[in-house]
């Protein structure tokens, strides 16, 4: 029988500060109704001084492995997608990987900004069919929150701070549950739409956020549409067929886009932008957490994620739970 990476389990982390709107109008010039018919984000949480993504990353790996009944013995394998490490070496996973008491395998970073998390899900997907692994912590961790530019109203109400994790391992099935298929994909000739003014390499500074919001949102509806079409290509499967759809928590307008061009129940798609804002790499397995949590993911339904980032990179994974 063929190896399949199942997921046993998802846990997330949220910063214990809550920025709402109308304490971002007192800063920029803006306002609840505006950023709410704009973006649906009323509020985000924000990491406190001195709570690294490390951090976050840490306890939405400890309630992912209470959550699939695993331990720290069991993980032979950390891939953490984020774009705010702690340090720009080592890779944060190395933090995590001690930090949970992990002493054997792999642990590094991987960077593609907001679509990091799918990223990383089929890069783990793929050790673990290989017999390179057994068993995988995949988390999106951020604190965006420390690249933003709080004098940008286009951008800083955008984005918040958070981690989710899932446990994946290794097994020999007959039937589908794990991950199916995914569809992975960069276009670098758009890299100035949606990128940080900074790099050590570049300027030697860490740098702000910068974006062109109506180019990326034309994107998003187009990219994230055709990676969703094509991974259920791969697997075989019709969108009628999957039971939710898990998207990286942009904007309500590009989650409401997206499901208008597909004709997709809006019933079906998980949104949690309203209280996290864009948490960025974390948004995806932060909102399955929520839906796997709150009983509406069942065990045996057919999760289909997708998200764009920076890059600009795109992609979509479908997975049976």
């Amino acid at each position: 029988m063929p190896l399949r990476s199942v997921l046993l389990g998802v846990g997330s982390h949220l910063p214990e500060r809550i920025v709402t709107n109308d304490e971002l109008a007192a800063r920029v010039d803006t306002s609840d109704e505006w950023i709410v018919a704009r973006t649906g984000i009323r509020e985000r949480h924000i990491a406190g001084e001195g709570e690294k993504t490390s951090d976050l990353a840490i306890i939405a790996s400890r309630n992912a492995l209470e959550a699939a009944g695993r331990s720290a013995e069991d993980i032979d394998l950390i891939i953490i997608a984020t774009t705010t490490p702690d340090l720009t070496f080592p890779a944060t996973a190395a933090r995590v990987q001690a930090a949970l008491g992990v002493t054997k395998g792999a642990a590094f970073d991987l960077q593609a900004v907001c679509s990091g998390f799918i990223f990383a899900l089929s890069t783990a997907d793929n050790a673990l069919a290989r017999g390179q692994a057994k068993c995988a912590l995949v988390i999106g961790a951020e604190t965006f929150s420390r690249i933003v530019d709080w004098e940008d109203r286009g951008t800083c109400v955008l984005f918040g701070d958070g981690a989710g994790a899932v446990v994946l391992e290794a097994q020999e099935r007959e039937d589908d549950r794990g991950v199916i298929s995914a569809f992975l994909r960069t276009d670098g000739r758009m890299h100035d739409l949606l990128y940080v003014d900074g790099g050590p390499s570049q300027t030697g500074t860490t740098g702000k956020v910068r974006m062109v919001g109506n180019a990326v949102f034309r994107n998003a509806v187009e990219h994230i549409s055709g990676a969703m079409l094509e991974a259920c290509a791969r697997a075989g499967v019709t969108l009628d067929q999957v039971d939710w759809f898990v998207p990286h928590q942009a904007n309500q307008r590009i989650l409401d886009g997206v499901a208008r061009k597909l004709s997709i129940d809006v019933e079906k798609v998980i949104s949690t932008v309203a209280l996290h804002g864009n948490t960025s790499a974390a948004s995806v397995p932060l909102a399955l957490d929520v839906a796997v949590r709150d009983g509406r993911i069942k065990p045996g339904d057919l999760v289909l994620m997708e998200a764009l980032g920076g890059g600009l990179t795109w992609g979509a994974a479908l997975v049976r739970l």
